[in-house]
């Protein structure tokens, strides 16, 4: 019926907003991984940006919504890619400075 068609536009608008909130991360984790460069990343940013995208997860899993869900998981899953690579380049960093 009506209802379902609108719930179906509904999750694709969210999907295409997940979608662009994904893709908007993706100059970082070329910054990080391609070009190993790590200034201006904030990690403490970065905790806070990741609790906020778990608590929309959750709420995305009780409410059911598919778009919610993918687009969470997916961006916590770059947001954890960027803080490793931050950690590994200031990581190799530090020890070359000991040595």
């Amino acid at each position: 019926g009506v209802g379902l068609m609108a719930d179906a536009w509904i999750e694709a608008i969210g999907l295409l907003g997940g979608l662009i909130g994904i893709l908007a991360w993706i100059p970082q984790i070329r910054r990080v991984w391609v070009d190993g460069k790590e200034e201006g990343i904030s990690i403490p940013t970065f905790v806070a940006v990741s609790v906020s995208l778990s608590l929309w997860l959750v709420y995305g899993i009780i409410v059911n919504s598919i778009a919610m869900i993918v687009s969470n998981i997916l961006t916590l899953a770059f947001i954890v890619g960027i803080t490793v690579g931050v950690y590994r380049i200031r990581s190799k960093r530090d020890e070359a400075s000991e040595s």
